[in-house]
């Protein structure tokens, strides 16, 4: 049990530059207000010294641990580049926890992330969201299968078209994510006939199980999607396979979003932006801008922020958000982005996100601003337990 006191909390909810004290206890926030030591005799008390106190950071879309750091093809195992529709592949089952990036993220506030496959096939396979603390797998997961990744725009038409094999056009990468998609449903559709019949005893052949058709028909469940787009036709086309076939989507990276900002909040699809951080390293990145942010939240867009690591390494996803607010983003939604709006997208803000009570106890009490760049962090809860102190 622990009692942080005299924390100028930003809560991310309801409690935001306040001096207050928060209890940690059985790994979650069990009290927020001004606490009493004598009501607590057990607790270990830790004096914030009115530093300001967040909930860890929450990147909502990289590749930590599946893109390893300092070890190249052996460590990369991110693209399943033998076929553009592998939605059967499981980033739990790549990730290495031993990555060196999990304890440099760790040390700079970021306490879950959101890591999966990257962009090389069409539909890549399952993203899981993750605490960055932790031995094994089991010792960090959040969720094991948290989305399906998706991608349109240059990255499978360049790894594809090289091997003069579909899609070498974005005719084609839209019309192969829609073949596996009707596929899917067909799959699904057979399968719930035979659960539906078997439940009234009568005798029907189950279909044949097949790996990738499993895996992609949750998505008709609601099972949610991240698609990988950066140019507005990209962005245009993958809204309408969403409203297409129904599906509970994001678009990640959505460079160009803010100059349609009012056609995606017409369409109500949240995203997840960036890296803007880094240079134009490509075409697709041209109208890469930080006035990004500060046009979609003024259209009325959801958005968190994503550092895609290791385009940008975790450790400075906050000096990214800076930026951002440089340009006009708001201080407070600026660290929303990647919090409380980064689990939201994600699905995790009964967890993650914010300090609120019931809520996983992921704490930075820091010794500065966030955002200056000098700034490091006292200590970092993860689930109630100090995982970091400087």
């Amino acid at each position: 049990m622990y009692l942080i006191k005299n924390a100028n909390l930003i809560s991310m909810a309801k409690i935001n530059y306040e001096i207050t004290d928060i209890l940690v206890k059985d790994g979650k926030i069990a009290e927020i207000g001004k606490i009493k030591e004598s009501d607590y005799p057990k607790a270990k008390v830790i004096d914030a010294n009115k530093n300001f106190v967040t909930p860890g950071i929450v990147d909502p879309h990289c590749h930590i641990g599946i893109f390893e750091e300092a070890i190249g093809f052996e460590g990369a195992d991110g693209n399943e580049m033998t076929s553009p529709i592998t939605p059967e592949m499981r980033a739990i089952d790549a990730i290495k926890p031993q990555d060196v990036a999990f304890q440099e993220s760790l040390e700079s506030g970021v306490t879950t992330v959101c890591t999966g496959p990257g962009s090389g096939n069409l539909i890549g396979g399952t993203f899981c969201v993750m605490k960055t603390y932790g031995k094994t797998m089991d010792d960090m997961i959040v969720v094991k299968e948290s989305s399906m990744k998706m991608a349109l725009g240059e990255n499978p038409k360049r790894v594809y078209g090289h091997r003069t094999q579909a899609p070498s056009t974005r005719m084609a990468s839209a019309a192969l994510i829609r073949e596996a998609l009707t596929k899917a449903k067909e799959y699904k559709e057979k399968l719930d006939e035979y659960n539906e019949k078997q439940a009234d005893n009568k005798e029907v052949k189950k279909p044949d199980y097949n790996a990738k058709m499993s895996s992609l028909a949750r998505v008709f469940d609601g099972f949610p999607v991240k698609i990988h787009a950066h140019q507005q036709d990209d962005i245009v086309t993958a809204i309408r396979i969403i409203e297409e076939f129904g599906l509970n989507a994001s678009i990640e990276h959505a460079t160009e979003a803010y100059l349609i900002a009012d056609y995606v909040k017409k369409h109500n699809i949240n995203l997840i932006i960036g890296p803007t951080l880094g240079s134009k390293s490509k075409y697709e990145l041209r109208n890469k801008s930080f006035k990004s942010a500060k046009v979609l939240k003024d259209a009325g867009v959801n958005f968190a922020i994503m550092t895609d690591h290791p385009v940008i390494h975790l450790a400075n996803a906050l000096t990214q958000v800076s930026i951002f607010v440089r340009e006009g983003l708001s201080e407070l939604d600026g660290l929303k982005a990647v919090t409380i709006d980064a689990a939201k997208i994600n699905h995790v803000e009964d967890r993650v996100g914010s300090i609120e009570i019931g809520k996983d106890a992921d704490i930075v009490i820091w010794d500065g601003h966030p955002y200056h760049y000098m700034t490091k962090t006292n200590y970092v809860f993860v689930n109630g337990e100090i995982a970091h102190k400087k």
